[in-house]
Formats: C-alpha cells, sequence, structure tokens
C-alpha cells in the first residue's frame, strides 16, 4: 500500500493542534452565542428551554450544557418543514433532506456562511485523509437532496482539487471513467466501492494498477476488514468520514491517513458528547454510549444536544488535538442502513399499510449478495386476497412504493396468511443476517 506522512503541521488550521484549554475557551464562546441564537430565533426551542426550566444566560461552563434539553429526530418531524431555521427563508441558500420516519424527510437548511463552513470543513477532511490541491476528485456519493455528492463536491473544489462529478449508479462507467480519468482520490460509500472492486475485476482491470491513491468513505458503518481489503485490492488509502444531514453532513469528523485510528471530531465547530441511552446521563472519555451533538457555528439551523443514536466512545487525540470518536458500532434505535440510504421499519408499515390486501405483519431479511446489502420484506396477504395473482399485485405495488418514497429497491415476498412467525412480546421486524462486527 502506498504510505503516506500525512499533511505537514504548517498545512493544518491552527486549532487542529491548538491546546485542549485553547479548544475550550473557543467552545465555551460559541456555545454562548449558540444557546441564545436558538432560544431568541426558535420558538420551538425556547419553548423547550422554558419547560426544563433552563436559560442560555445560565450556561458559564462547558459542563452547564448537560442541563438542557436534548434534541431528536421527532423535534424535526415535528416542526416540519421549516419550524426549526433560525433564520428567515429568504436567507436560506439551500435546503437538504433525509428520510424521516414517518415518510416525511428530514429537513436541513443553510446559509450562505453555513455552506462557506461546510466547504471549509469537508475541505479540512479531504486533507486529513491525504488529498491535496490539484488532485483529482472522483465522487460516487448520490447527488441531490441527499448531502453527500454536493458536500464532498464543495470541499473538492475549497481544496483546490479537481472533480468528477459521477454521483452513483452506472457502476461500469464509473470504472470506465477511472480507468480513463485517472482520479487520485474517490469519495464514495465502502460497500460500493466493493463493488466498483468487482467491476475492476470483470472488466480485466487489475485494481491495484489503478490511478487512485485515497478513497474517502462514509455514510455507513463498515469494518476494519472491509478497509484492510480495499486497501489491499486496489493499493491504497482507506479513510473513514461523518457526518448526518441534521448536524451539517459529512466532514463533521474525519480520520486522518497517519493514523488512521479513530475520526477526529471537528470541535471548533462541533461539541460531541456521550450519552447513556437509556438514561441520558452524560459519560465519560472512554465509554461506551450514544453520540450527541451541539453545533457550534450554524446559522440556519442550530442543533441543541441532538442524539445522533450512533453508538460510539470519545478518546483523546492523537494526530489532532481535537478528540476522536470510534468507528460507529451500532445504533440505539431501529434505524437500518442500505446502501448509504436510512431506513426504518416504521416507514416500511406505513407503505404496506396503505394496501388494503396486505396484513399488517411483516418482516425485514436483510442480507449481503455479493458486495451489496439487500433487503427483503416478507409480508402477509389477507385472506380475501390470497390468490396467487391477487398477492403478486400487492408485492409490486409495495415494492413500487418503497423505491418511490423511501429511495431503496427491496424485494417483496407476499405470503399466505399466518405464514410469518407471532412473537408474544415485541415483535422481531428486522432480521440482519449481514456480516457483523469491526475485526
Amino acid at each position: 500500500m502506498r504510505v503516506g506522512e500525512g499533511p505537514r503541521p504548517g498545512s493544518l488550521d491552527p486549532i487542529e493542534i491548538a491546546s485542549r484549554d485553547e479548544i475550550a475557551a473557543l467552545q465555551t464562546k460559541r456555545l454562548k452565542a449558540t444557546l441564545k441564537h436558538a432560544y431568541e430565533k426558535v420558538p420551538a426551542y425556547r419553548q423547550k428551554f422554558d419547560k426544563a426550566g433552563i436559560h442560555p444566560r445560565e450556561f458559564k461552563r462547558l459542563e452547564d450544557l448537560r442541563k438542557f434539553p436534548f434534541t431528536s429526530k421527532a423535534d424535526l418531524r415535528e416542526n416540519y418543514p421549516f419550524g426549526l431555521f433560525a433564520v428567515p427563508r429568504e436567507k436560506i441558500a439551500r435546503i437538504h433532506a433525509s428520510s424521516g420516519t414517518t415518510g416525511k424527510p428530514t429537513v436541513v437548511g443553510y446559509t450562505k456562511a453555513d455552506l462557506e463552513v461546510w466547504a471549509a470543513l469537508m475541505a479540512r477532511s479531504m486533507r486529513a485523509s491525504g488529498a491535496t490541491p490539484g488532485m483529482l476528485v472522483h465522487i460516487a456519493y448520490g447527488y441531490g437532496l441527499f448531502t453527500g455528492g454536493l458536500g464532498a463536491h464543495a470541499g473538492a473544489e475549497k481544496l483546490g482539487c479537481g472533480v468528477v462529478p459521477m454521483s452513483g449508479g452506472m457502476t461500469e462507467r464509473q470504472v470506465q471513467l477511472i480507468h480513463d480519468f485517472r482520479p487520485e482520490v474517490i469519495m464514495v460509500t465502502p460497500s460500493y466501492m466493493l463493488a466498483i472492486l468487482d467491476e475492476f475485476r470483470r472488466a480485466g482491470i487489475d485494481p491495484r494498477s489503478s490511478s487512485l491513491k485515497i478513497g474517502i468513505f462514509g455514510a455507513e458503518p463498515w469494518t476494519n476488514s472491509m478497509r484492510a481489503e480495499i486497501e489491499e485490492e486496489f493499493d491504497m488509502h482507506a479513510v473513514d468520514i461523518y457526518g448526518l444531514s441534521e448536524v451539517m453532513g459529512p466532514g463533521v469528523a474525519n480520520e486522518c491517513v497517519e493514523t488512521k485510528d479513530g475520526l477526529h471530531v471537528w470541535e471548533d465547530h462541533f461539541f460531541p458528547e456521550v450519552i447513556d441511552p437509556v438514561t441520558g446521563e452524560v459519560l465519560p472519555d472512554g465509554e461506551k454510549g450514544e453520540l450527541v451533538f451541539t453545533s457550534l457555528t450554524k446559522e440556519a439551523m442550530p442543533v441543541i444536544r441532538y442524539r445522533t443514536r450512533d453508538l460510539t466512545r470519545l478518546m483523546r487525540g492523537t494526530a489532532r488535538s481535537m478528540r476522536r470518536m470510534e468507528k460507529i458500532t451500532g445504533r440505539s434505535d431501529d434505524m437500518m442502513i442500505l446502501r448509504g440510504v436510512n431506513v426504518f421499519p416504521t416507514q416500511i408499515e406505513e407503505e404496506l399499510l396503505k394496501i388494503e390486501t396486505l396484513a399488517a405483519h411483516y418482516q425485514i431479511v436483510l442480507t449481503r449478495d455479493g458486495r451489496l446489502d439487500e433487503m427483503e420484506i416478507l409480508v402477509e396477504a389477507r385472506p380475501y386476497a390470497a390468490s396467487k395473482e391477487e398477492r403478486a399485485a400487492a408485492a409490486r405495488k409495495l415494492k413500487e412504493a418503497v423505491k418511490n418514497f423511501i429511495g431503496v429497491t427491496a424485494k417483496v415476498t407476499v405470503a399466505s396468511p399466518g405464514a410469518i412467525e407471532r412473537s408474544l412480546g415485541k415483535a422481531k421486524r428486522v432480521v440482519d443476517k449481514r456480516v457483523k462486527g469491526s475485526e
């Protein structure tokens, strides 16, 4: 594998190698401003703070943040579409959205200044991954409402790189353009990178002979064994990036290519906490729990103590002064990530309940066919619609609804009434047969 030393200290932002006291002082200053901004400009936050009996002026030090209430995805749903915006709609420069649990998307907004910060943090993330100005970046993240494609694009241009805005799909063409254009960097989901690897082999092209030196992978959990395979097969660095639309998009945290020992959180713009997912108690660094983020510089849509539902732990900095978060090991809720798309069982339930010939009993089976994750939805026909033709029609209808409203392709099997095993307790909606672990 090509071994790189990583960015030179002189190329780093000063805050990346600042002392912990300097970082804490900046965070305290920015948190005071963020809490005040959210309270004064967002009625929903003002109501939450008042109900909790806490006011922004009571924030004096970083430990005081734990007195403020959490924000959840439910808050975003309840205030759909623009209820959490802290600036007039006319000052919103861009809107992104991701899937939610009820069919409504989770909406986030950005001012022009927010977009500039996002681009700068994506550029910092890419630089930490080993990318340098002048490199050509092949972006295979999806463009559109999903934050991945446009976020990566802006960061690459901010860093001074050339961009191939390929987006997702058309795997054969992906390989052709990588072969012909010779980019040094690729940004894509790790599972799709393995599909690209298979296409290299099918085309008779040695992946180790490709121009790719750096892969920046995110949008879904991936294991260290997957990293090892990608690095060995392509003779490249495989680096992890983390983000979520509600907090900004990709670029909230990133591994450093010289260490690859966890993702450094860009703590000058996001304050991380890890909590007990049951009690909400803040856990000390080193203990595993649910990741929580508070934005420090967002204008359009500040987020206060947003519960990500991602499970990890915080660790001291190594290549940078900022703390690291361990690779995401799982979720504290029932969300599934399928090829970079967030999918909730309740989304599927909502769509199947719209089809009169289907019963409410269902199960979701996740498997891995070769390189890519697959989802099968097992449902039951109602007794009066159990003929072969009626079941086939219902399957087609549900498959189309899942594709159109959730954004994933699933196999749908409509079984006879009573075929799905009943549970005496909480129904087991998801059966995950994919390889797990981060060995």
